[in-house]
């Protein structure tokens, strides 16, 4: 996968026409959307309307599962993320993704941060990178000198940031966060919403939440999931707006219902 000539624009990510499949049943149905660069989008809506099927999409993640598939295109950098010449393992060096629990590997902190460099076959100065990784996760202060010491070894929230530190050692352009505060006490959610408004300086960060205060504090815009109007269990984006418009002035009742808690 190349880098294209537009790679400056405005939008690193868009879906077309997206639906998601697993087997027969459609999880996710009709999204168009586009994420901006250097910002984070957040994913929110009620459990079960397809919040991380369609954030798992964005990096080709859903393909683990065999059943799945997609109709639709989503567009990085130009170029159709499941067209046939795609590598997906490129994709998932391009796009990191953090996941819900922290899950360091059962190695060094050092060798967290490394493993993956290695294996994408990182040819520059690995001491220099690690810290760098560790600094960008606002983690070097409070690991530099234990860095032979098992990631498993740390706190949750600690942990969480040395996962965020290990997927920016791989140097995506875009970073994936499902539920990423979710298992941590209210300190260590706010240093990981502190470590997102850094960290957009240089990547774009799409984030899945049930927090709506967290959705509210630390996006720039919003997706607003939703079972569709007929009942049926897919889920699609029904609005999509700046921030404070979404919490502010939603265009959709449902939308109105869920961010002011009188959704259910």
């Amino acid at each position: 996968m190349t880098k294209s000539n537009t790679d400056e624009t405005e939008y690193v990510l868009e879906t077309k026409d997206l639906n998601i499949f697993y087997g027969d049943f459609m999880a996710v149905t009709n999204v168009n959307m586009k994420v901006q660069r250097n910002k984070i989008t957040a994913i929110i809506g009620p459990s079960g309307c397809g919040k991380s099927t369609l954030l798992r999409a964005f990096n080709r993640m859903n393909e683990l599962v065999p059943s799945s598939r997609i109709e639709g295109e989503i567009i990085f950098q130009g170029q159709n993320l499941y067209a046939p010449e795609v590598d997906p393992v490129e994709v998932r060096h391009r796009i990191g993704m953090v996941f819900q629990k922290p899950n360091p590997f059962p190695k060094s902190i050092y060798d967290n941060i490394a493993w993956g460099a290695r294996i994408h076959g990182f040819k520059g100065d690995m001491d220099e990178l690690v810290v760098y990784s560790l600094k960008q996760a606002a983690l070097w202060d409070e690991v530099k000198d234990i860095l032979d010491q098992s990631g498993l070894a740390l706190s949750g929230g600690q942990q969480q940031r040395l996962c965020i530190a290990r997927a920016l050692a791989v140097q995506p352009e875009v970073i994936l966060m499902d539920e990423p505060a979710s298992a941590l006490d209210p300190i260590a959610t706010l240093k990981i919403e502190e470590l997102m408004q850094d960290l957009k300086k240089n990547y774009t960060i799409v984030i899945v939440t049930h927090n709506m205060q967290q959705a509210a504090r630390a996006s720039d815009y919003t997706a607003m999931m939703m079972l569709d109007k007929e009942g049926v269990r897919t889920g699609t984006v029904i609005e999509f707006d700046e921030t404070n418009v979404i919490f502010t002035r939603p265009k959709d009742k449902r939308t109105e219902d869920y961010v002011t808690g009188r959704f259910g």
